[in-house]
């Protein structure tokens, strides 16, 4: 089993910057693909980032490429996604998600609460 728990969401000004942090438990947790979604109200969840368990294949959206950084530090047990140049819709619920594929994908086993973000115009 893998519990994950997504941090560092808020409110920020569109143009701005925030990192979000997701950390993981379990004695195979840094052997999972990792990977960041998110949900906007109305919509359906969509893929925003992944990377291989080891951080040497990362794949984004087309919406966040150039934006957004997915990073991972094993020892940690933590994966990031520094998300910069903000827009206003970029808000939504961001859930970090750990599979055993790379770039994960939405029948994922294992996923966090998630963690609102914001982004005000």
């Amino acid at each position: 089993q893998v519990q994950l728990v997504e941090s560092g969401g808020g409110l920020a000004q569109a143009g701005g910057s925030l990192r979000l942090s997701c950390a993981a438990s379990g004695r195979t947790a840094s052997t999972y693909a990792m990977g960041w979604f998110r949900q906007a109200p109305g919509k359906e969840r969509e893929f925003v980032a992944g990377i291989s368990w080891r951080g040497g294949s990362t794949s984004y959206s087309n919406t966040v490429k150039g934006r957004f950084t997915i990073s991972r530090d094993n020892a940690k047990n933590t994966v990031y996604l520094q998300m910069n140049s903000l827009k206003p819709e970029d808000t939504a619920v961001y859930y970090c998600a750990a599979d055993n594929y790379n770039p994960p994908g939405e029948y994922a086993p294992y996923w966090g609460q998630g963690t609102q973000v914001t982004v005000s115009s």
